[in-house]
């Protein structure tokens, strides 16, 4: 549960970046699987080379992962909890944002994704570690090769509060530049990344369902 200190702090932040509307909007995806139905149902994979801000993502009704991240961590903001991101990195192939989130001191994650596998996770990972390698046999790329390598720590979002992260009509650059120079941890043991593994056809066609 979210300190009551920290949910008025929130509460004062939003209302002086977001309009009513936009408040109402968010607060109405007080669960994590209603942000993630949001995403699935109400906005559309956005192929271009943008980074929009929430409040554009709310707008236009389109979202990369990024942007997807972005979206649900403004949501859970509303709602009193932290605006937590985890970047996924990869080798041949794109990286991926999460946003994370606890309960009862289990970790889940929400996604936007145009592969069915790197969407919604359940909160019941003890660590983020967990939460990530649950990702690993969906996470690969359009030759078939399973290309997830490590993650980074996580970034709460309120450290972007200058830029305006969550109404900015300007892209959202200096978050992925930032996510670009953290730590992040690996996955697998050199000896694992250097041997090329590859998903079977089934699971290869079915992570690609729905997919634009």
């Amino acid at each position: 549960m979210a300190n009551i200190l920290d949910v008025l702090e929130t509460v004062s932040a939003m209302g002086n970046e977001l309009t009513p509307q936009e408040v109402s909007l968010l607060k109405s995806l007080n669960r994590p699987e209603k942000i993630q139905h949001f995403l699935d149902e109400q906005v559309a994979y956005n192929k271009e080379v943008t980074c929009r801000s929430p409040r554009r993502v709310l707008r236009d009704r389109v979202a990369h992962c990024a942007e997807g991240a972005f979206l649900a961590a403004a949501a859970l903001r509303a709602n009193g909890n932290a605006p937590i991101i985890i970047d996924l990195i990869t080798v041949r192939d794109d990286d991926h944002l999460l946003t994370v989130f606890q309960e009862d001191g289990r970790w889940g994650a929400i996604g936007k994704s145009n592969y069915a596998g790197l969407r919604y996770r359940e909160p019941v990972y003890r660590t983020l570690r967990e939460l990530v390698m649950s990702y690993y046999e969906h996470y690969y790329n359009l030759d078939g090769e399973k290309t997830l390598r490590g993650y980074s720590r996580p970034v709460n979002l309120t450290r972007f509060d200058s830029i305006h992260w969550m109404t900015t009509e300007e892209d959202l650059w200096p978050i992925c530049e930032y996510l670009c120079t953290i730590s992040h941890a690996r996955l697998l043991t050199p000896r694992r990344e250097r041997q090329r593994q590859f998903v079977d056809q089934r699971l290869f066609n079915s992570g690609l369902l729905g997919s634009i």
